[in-house]
């Protein structure tokens, strides 16, 4: 190549310098994007928000609220949830500053809490209430997801004494589909536990469906015996029928949907004693089946002691009476009362009524003879009493 060939590769200096100039410049650019982001980082290091929560350490009181403030600007949103993932419930207050939850806090449970600023800011803290004394657990009646008779009741039995009657029953919310009328009302168990049932003015209609939020978790029943978990329950009522035990004409009637279906020859307990039968209204408990049924369980010994397989066994009450089959009564069904509180039928009859009922079937006792009415609490005797009398049971009437 000729020299002149070979100067013509070289930039002129004032294009080098161009290019050099392009690089500082790109450069600076770079370094600007850099600068920007320290100052922005720090600006949002600034803009943390200051959270104060109304519970701290390792040992919080159970059984309240939790208050999240902020020291400047608005709330955005909080979250208060526990190592489960569950979140409380809670609203901010108008002002924006202060955030309150609508649930109470558990015993023993460990919470997360964090706050958003309007501005994007958010701030983090955490706290665990202290352990509870004990533990205070429910059974509920009737089973989730049942059909069940006119006449049963929402059930909730304590294991342990609840002190806070107000309080508790604050946190049972029935809903049903057709707005029934009802109260809860708050009686002793037949073995001395608390209970409290939620009972319809009359008997549910067929078809309502019937559902039972309990709200308990943190709820103090009192004396530090606090409740650890929510509760629910639902069923749906099946067909309208009652079962009409006439003790004068000794017969067991089932009417559905206000018709009578079959009347059945019975005999019934022995009058004038402690074997008489339990008179008023009883509900349908338990369909029991084949059972061993002995004297001593319930009070009777010497010539009235007896210890029988008892086919088709349908309860009535804690304290023992059922309807049931009786074969070696025979001779006494339709013209003599003579079980042992009991209301015997035959084999056959007793069989057929035990596949027509329904747990939650009243069995409306009437006629001359019974031992009176069962305690409230002796089974669900609820419907012994008038409206006016059940509402007064409630802790909120």
């Amino acid at each position: 190549m000729s020299p002149q060939s070979s100067s013509s590769r070289r930039l002129p200096l004032r294009t080098r310098h161009a290019a050099t100039a392009g690089v500082a410049v790109l450069a600076a650019a770079l370094s600007a994007c850099s600068g920007g982001g320290d100052a922005a980082d720090g600006k949002a290091a600034a803009e943390k928000p200051k959270i104060s929560v109304n519970l701290t350490g390792q040992r919080a009181k159970a059984g309240g609220p939790v208050t999240v403030k902020l020291a400047d600007g608005k709330l955005k949103q909080v979250t208060v949830a526990d190592a489960k993932g569950a979140k409380l419930p809670g609203k901010v207050s108008a002002n924006g500053t202060t955030w309150t939850s609508q649930r109470v806090v558990a015993p023993g449970t460990a919470y997360q809490v964090e706050a958003v600023s309007d501005q994007g800011g958010s701030a983090k803290a955490s706290f665990k209430t202290a352990a509870p004394e004990q533990v205070n657990k429910v059974t509920l009646a009737p089973g989730k997801n049942t059909t069940v008779g006119v006449a049963q009741p929402l059930s909730i039995t304590f294991d342990h004494p609840v002190r806070n009657k107000a309080e508790v029953e604050k946190q049972l919310k029935v809903t049903t589909s057709n707005g029934t009328t009802g109260s809860w009302g708050w009686i002793k168990n037949y073995d001395g536990k608390d209970r409290v049932d939620w009972r319809p003015k009359e008997y549910w209609k067929s078809g309502t469906k019937v559902k039972l939020d309990a709200r308990l978790n943190g709820i103090d029943s009192g004396g530090d015996d606090w409740f650890v978990r929510d509760y629910a329950t639902g069923f749906t009522v099946g067909k309208s029928q009652v079962v009409k035990v006439n003790l004068d004409s000794k017969t067991a009637t089932l009417v559905r949907d206000g018709k009578t279906v079959k009347s059945l020859p019975m005999s019934a307990g022995t009058p004038g004693g402690e074997k008489a039968s339990w008179g008023g209204t009883s509900v349908l408990m338990s369909k029991e089946g084949t059972i061993n049924m002995r004297s001593e369980t319930v009070g009777l010994s010497g010539s009235d002691s007896y210890n029988k397989m008892v086919d088709y066994s349908m309860r009535l009450t804690w304290s023992g009476m059922y309807a049931h089959a009786a074969p070696w009564n025979v001779s006494y069904f339709g013209n003599t009362n003579h079980s042992s509180g009991c209301v015997g039928m035959s084999t056959g009859d007793a069989g057929w009524l035990y596949r027509q009922a329904q747990i939650g079937d009243p069995f409306e006792v009437t006629g001359s003879g019974s031992k009176g009415v069962p305690d409230v609490g002796n089974g669900y005797g609820e419907w012994n009493l008038s409206w006016s009398d059940w509402q007064a049971k409630s802790a909120l009437s």
